[in-house]
């Protein structure tokens, strides 16, 4: 999507997740119990990247704190939470976007 390979349309935020959902649920139960298991796989593995207000954030502050022997600054901490959420909101705004403008 980045380099314009892929068009920004195959991006869904909780709409066409929802459309997915309704869909398998449609085809069976397996169906619909599979596509739980990959959505729920796929928000763990997003839940790792290291932003800082998801979980792979919370990591990468650790190890900071392990190898410098100290915490980082509570001003720090403060700034680079208000980006992570800042870029996390912003993807969550443009998926929701690609919901309600692509067909």
């Amino acid at each position: 999507m980045v380099s314009g390979a892929i068009s920004s349309c195959n991006l869904s935020g909780a709409i066409g997740m929802a459309e997915t959902m309704g869909d398998a649920a449609r085809n069976g139960l397996e169906s619909f119990v599979g596509m739980m298991a990959v959505l729920s796989l796929g928000v763990g593995i997003l839940n790792l990247f290291p932003v800082p207000v998801l979980d792979g954030g919370h990591l990468v502050f650790h190890a900071y704190e392990a190898v410098a022997r100290r915490p980082p600054s509570d001003r720090a901490l403060r700034v680079l939470m208000s980006v992570g959420l800042t870029l996390v909101l912003g993807l969550m705004i443009f998926a929701l976007s690609r919901d309600l403008t692509c067909v």
